[in-house]
């Protein structure tokens, strides 16, 4: 498999490639490191939506916020530059505040993406709507109503009938990272060397906000400088659901008492 890699990194490139070495993680898709003859590297993904992720990435570029740049994109394979990631999220909180700042000066005219994305065998539905509770409840919550326990799917029903009244109607609909959790923040020098491994879509910047508290701790400092709208802290658990549900079904019932936390902070 490495020598196929290596041969059609290659030639995508246009330059020779030595070798390929897989990296850790790559729980959604093959990732490997190439070695490129004459020094340096590049990051090779493969998969079936790489070629959404590429549009994703320069999404991200096209608003002023870091990302990868692009390399080359076939149907199945994704070759980005590689960049620095030498130091810990805590260093970064700062610089980061101020990446999600130019990312979300980025709007579009309406919440979601042109076409659906997915984790793994789990889907992404993206289709617009005409107001924002009305994607949040149709596209992040009732997407999961089939595919989780009953009395689970009771109350997410129950939640999206709600949200109303519990979301905004129509915030700015920005161009959210989609899936920022702390290992998609690489930082290097106390700064953000880059946004890795998107979902892009658009809609309320809260949602970035609330993804990053999923495994990590911002500082508060982190949350002042974005300046979010009043009421934000209430909202939050309303959307971590969406990753912790998708967590449950990619990975199992280890997400289940945070699946239950969250959902009893909105009952």
């Amino acid at each position: 498999m490495q020598t196929s890699l290596v041969d059609r990194a290659a030639a995508l490139l246009g330059s020779p490639v030595s070798g390929a070495a897989a990296l850790a993680g790559g729980d959604l898709s093959a990732v490997h490191r190439l070695r490129l003859v004459g020094g340096g590297s590049a990051i090779a993904k493969q998969g079936p939506l790489v070629s959404l992720e590429a549009e994703m990435l320069r999404a991200i570029a096209g608003s002023g916020a870091p990302a990868p740049k692009v390399l080359a994109v076939t149907e199945d394979l994704l070759l980005i530059e590689e960049m620095p990631n030498d130091g810990p999220l805590a260093t970064g909180w700062d610089d980061l505040a101020q990446v999600l700042q130019t990312l979300h000066a980025s709007t579009g005219g309406a919440y979601g993406w042109r076409a659906d994305y997915a984790f793994g065998r789990v889907a992404i539905p993206n289709a617009a709507t005409p107001d924002w509770p009305s994607f949040w409840a149709e596209r992040r919550l009732r997407c999961h109503v089939s595919h989780v326990p009953a009395a689970l799917a009771r109350r997410l029903e129950r939640l999206a009938d709600r949200l109303a009244g519990l979301l905004p109607s129509n915030p700015a609909p920005v161009l959210l990272h989609g899936d920022l959790w702390g290992g998609n923040v690489l930082v290097s020098g106390g700064r953000v060397s880059a946004l890795i491994d998107p979902a892009c879509y658009h809609g309320d910047r809260e949602v970035d906000a609330a993804m990053l508290t999923l495994f990590d701790a911002p500082p508060a400092r982190f949350f002042d400088a974005l300046a979010l709208t009043p009421g934000w802290q209430e909202r939050q658990p309303i959307y971590r659901l969406w990753p912790l549900l998708v967590h449950l079904r990619l990975f199992g019932s280890s997400y289940a008492g945070a699946v239950e936390a969250a959902l009893v902070e909105v009952e």
